[in-house]
């Protein structure tokens, strides 16, 4: 079967699929990932399947026609507008769309619709990294290439969990390391995540000590005398004052080991080639900007930019947040680098478009734009490939502002989300395998999505939605035959960045024939006309600030917060991407971490009362939650950390952003999702229960997290009040309706444990018991649909001559902690070892250091006998 060359839609690294309906593998020859793909990319095709997908237009949740659909879409938005001016719609995008539907759908609004209120869910990712970078180099940047990480000798890794959020990224530093031992490895991080396996020193900075930090580390490089004055004099401004900040300013505010504190230092000082890389955990801050140029300062003031192994470096969060920023998907932003504030780059891109009109200030960014909703000041608002209703912080009460929009449309693959239940129009789009266009990645490679998969019902691309509305509205400007000639007019757009001295340039690609868009391979920008593609900024200056230099900034750290209580942060895990759209379809993604979780340190824990496997109920002044605790050590004290991917439909109590505050970095406006005061205690529940049922599950109890299974779906259960008829509460629970009962009750310990069979076939399992149920869940998840008497399925573990695999821990390709402890046991000492008896760890590499934490648990065990 033929393999189409496409990009993963996942994270910021931009790694090059083979792909058939059928099967994935990673590209060998693209230079994001050289053929290596992480858990989720590996499992893209267990997450296209057609399932819950929306197939037809619906409005007002009735199936209709695209005419009727976009002819009621236009004629909202053009009578708001005409009614209550262009500022009284929005549209909120998303870095999952391709570059031509982001363009698209700017383009509509800011030049013919005349208003710069589009924001996208990259704003919650990556916002500060985009301010940072204006502020520093006069342009938003990405200076250095995913070969410096591998060229350097040292790598810092600040607010990034590389392993489990960019894995392929964190296995090319890896293997750089292993093949140069010199390397030196600091994650500077307030947990200690799996990222910390390769670090040579970690330091647990509090909550936005960050800035403390490297304020600190500038004030020692000028001590030092490391300083490359002749880069400095040439091509630097805002030296002095940038230092004299810096010596104000208190490392001891970071809270970490000053001995630590100093071997770092040391290590930044004596290491001409560093590279500092940086994640969610700096951008997502209430100082997240001067965070970023705390960083950047340090950088600029030795020099230590644009060069081979050297500079700071941004990784992003979403498949095509560059790509986004290069179209100007952000409110505050034009296309091409440009700026809404600057009336000659406003003027010039009107020009270009010839549009009727053209924005004239920057639009309400996403969390100003959701509390306009709820002001009442949006009329129509169009959501387009995000869910803000579950992303957003403070999300219950985003959820109440998009319900007070008089007219809402959603575009998006799937008929239910928590976003698309709140629209008045639902619009099917094309997902990914489906669609065809461009991405960028972190190192600014642009690389082609194409199609592989039928379109499914009636659903179409975003763009050319957005561009039928366009000329639905009466406008001229989009009649595009194709995603190439989108793809063409933007390529010609942007060398208006030569014009007005801007780094983004790709109009050598603007008279790309539809064969040669087609054909196009991964290419890095700037792509002029003439001169030189791709490549390293700034090594010799030349940035975009007026008279071309850099400016370094006066940073003053955030005064440290004093909580009588915790702190909540929150993130991602290792195998689930965003609201799980996608991978929440896959049961091997789902079986390592199937429920949302607490990370809470021990002192913490037993101060609160709380013990492992219990469930606690959090509480903030935005709201609750209920979450399973995890207890370990590598939760900083004070400090918990909660992931962020569920939602209504899969784990209702337990999603997380509702409690999170909705506070923003006054420069980037992009929310702080990494310390809200948070108070826990033990959630009280009258019964614990586990299910799995070839059915659609439909709990009803005060706590559950569903999940798919191999053969159906599995779920963790908690009521308040225990049931009268348990057989009718497991009934209810997994939809087995005419299926026949085995029910054992055993009333002295209050267990309940329920089979549906038919024909001698298991159907579903209930299990209930006063505290967590103790059964081996993957192993009952493989009892769905097997031939297997009614006892012996509810027994919830493995005879003496039955395999039991375990809890998933790689899920690539799916190896249980038991078949590894086996293995461990026989001799597999080392993680190599492990890899090449199971081949856990072999593929993406996240669960390496989960691997070595089994060989040295087992070891010290051996070692205690």
């Amino acid at each position: 079967m033929t393999q189409t060359c496409t990009t993963c839609p996942y994270c910021g690294v931009g790694c090059g699929v083979l792909a058939t309906p059928d099967k994935v593998k990673g590209d060998a020859n693209h230079p994001a990932n050289y053929g290596r793909l992480c858990s989720k990319g590996s499992a893209l095709n267990e997450t296209v399947g057609l399932e819950g997908r929306l197939l037809a237009p619906r409005v007002n949740g009735a199936d209709t026609t695209w005419d009727t659909a976009l002819g009621l879409v236009a004629d909202k938005f053009k009578a708001a507008v005409d009614e209550f001016g262009p500022d009284s719609v929005a549209f909120y995008v998303s870095g999952q769309l391709l570059t031509e539907d982001y363009y698209v759908a700017n383009k509509l609004i800011k030049g013919y619709i005349g208003s710069a209120n589009i924001d996208t869910n990259s704003r919650l990712c990556m916002a500060s990294s985009v301010a940072g970078h204006k502020r520093a180099f006069g342009t938003d940047t990405v200076p250095g290439c995913y070969e410096d990480l591998e060229q350097a000798d040292l790598v810092v890794l600040v607010g990034s969990n590389l392993a489990w959020c960019h894995p392929v990224i964190f296995q090319r530093l890896l293997a750089a390391k292993a093949a140069r031992p010199q390397m030196r490895v600091v994650v500077i991080d307030p947990r200690r995540t799996a990222t910390c396996d390769i670090a040579d020193l970690h330091l647990p900075v509090t909550s936005d000590g960050d800035s403390a930090i490297f304020n600190g580390l500038l004030a020692h490089l000028v001590d030092a005398g490391c300083v490359d004055q002749a880069y400095v004099d040439a091509h630097v401004d805002g030296f002095d004052a940038a230092v004299s900040a810096a010596r104000a300013s208190d490392p001891v505010q970071a809270d970490v080991s000053a001995d630590d504190l100093a071997t770092f230092y040391d290590m930044f000082a004596k290491t001409e080639k560093v590279v500092t890389v940086y994640s969610q955990g700096v951008n997502q801050s209430e100082a997240g900007t001067d965070k970023v140029n705390a960083i950047i300062n340090c950088h600029l003031a030795t020099g230590r930019i644009g060069r081979p192994g050297m500079g700071p470096f941004s990784v992003t969060g979403q498949p095509n947040a560059m790509g986004g920023r290069e179209v100007g998907g952000l409110a505050n932003m034009l296309a091409c680098h440009l700026d809404i504030e600057n009336e000659a780059h406003r003027d010039a891109v009107q020009q270009a478009w010839d549009s009727p009109t053209m924005c004239t200030h920057a639009g309400l960014k996403a969390v100003d734009l959701f509390r306009a909703c709820e002001e009442g000041k949006i009329k129509a608002l169009w959501v387009m490939s995000t869910n803000p209703a579950v992303s957003l912080p403070d999300a219950t009460r985003v959820s109440e502002a998009i319900k007070k929009v008089p007219f809402t449309v959603v575009s998006d693959i799937l008929e239910r989300t928590d976003t698309g239940d709140l629209a008045h129009v639902l619009l099917p789009a094309t997902g990914w395998g489906e669609k065809s266009g461009t991405v960028t990645n972190s190192e600014r490679v642009i690389s082609r999505q194409r199609k592989f998969l039928p379109v499914p019902g009636t659903a179409r691309p975003d763009w050319d939605i957005i561009a039928d509305v366009g000329r639905r509205m009466g406008y001229s400007g989009f009649d595009y035959a194709s995603e190439a000639a989108v793809f063409r007019e933007y390529a010609a757009l942007s060398a208006l960045g030569k014009t007005f001295a801007r780094d983004f340039d790709i109009s050598g690609l603007a008279q790309l024939s539809d064969a040669a868009y087609d054909d196009l391979q991964p290419i890095q920008w700037p792509v002029p006309t003439d001169g030189n593609t791709g490549g390293r900024f700034f090594a010799e200056g030349g940035f975009y600030h007026a008279g071309g230099k850099a400016k370094m900034l006066p940073i003053t750290p955030p005064a440290p917060k004093s909580y009588d209580g915790l702190t909540l942060n929150t993130g991602r895990i290792r195998d689930q991407w965003h609201t799980m759209t996608r991978t929440g379809r896959s049961a091997r993604l789902a079986a390592h971490l199937a429920e949302p979780f607490v990370e809470i340190h021990p002192e913490d824990a037993l101060a609160n009362g709380l013990h492992d496997a219990d469930l606690a109920q959090l509480t903030t002044d935005q709201g609750q939650a209920i979450v399973r605790v995890l207890i370990t050590s590598n939760a900083r004290r004070g400090a918990v950390f909660v992931p962020m991917h569920w939602t209504a439909q899969t784990a209702a109590a337990g999603r997380v952003n509702p409690l999170v505050a909705a506070v923003t970095d006054p420069f980037s406006g992009q929310p702080a999702s990494k310390d809200t005061p948070v108070a826990l205690k033990r959630a009280d529940m009258a019964w614990y229960g586990f299910v799995v049922s070839t059915q659609p599950l439909a709990p009803q109890t005060a706590y559950a997290a569903i999940a798919p299974s191999h053969t159906g779906w599995r779920a963790e259960l908690a009521g308040v009040n225990a049931p009268d008829d348990w057989e009718a509460k497991a009934r209810m629970v997994t939809g087995q309706t005419d299926a026949a009962a085995a029910v054992f009750e055993d009333a002295s310990s209050g267990a309940v444990r329920v089979a549906f069979h038919k024909d001698g076939i298991i159907e579903a399992l209930f299990f209930a018991a006063a505290q967590p149920v103790a059964v081996a869940r993957n192993y009952v998840s493989g009892l769905l649909q097997k031939d297997i008497s009614s006892l012996s399925a509810l027994a919830g573990r493995a005879g003496a001559n039955v395999a039991d695999p375990g809890a998933t821990v790689c899920a690539c390709f799916d190896v249980g902690v038991n078949t590894l402890r086996t293995e461990i046991a026989a001799g597999a000492t080392t993680v190599a070892a492990l890899g090449e008896r199971t081949c856990a760890g072999t593929n993406c590499g996240s669960c390496k250091p989960e691997l070595a934490a089994l060989i040295a648990n087992a070891q010290a065990s051996v070692a205690a006998e």
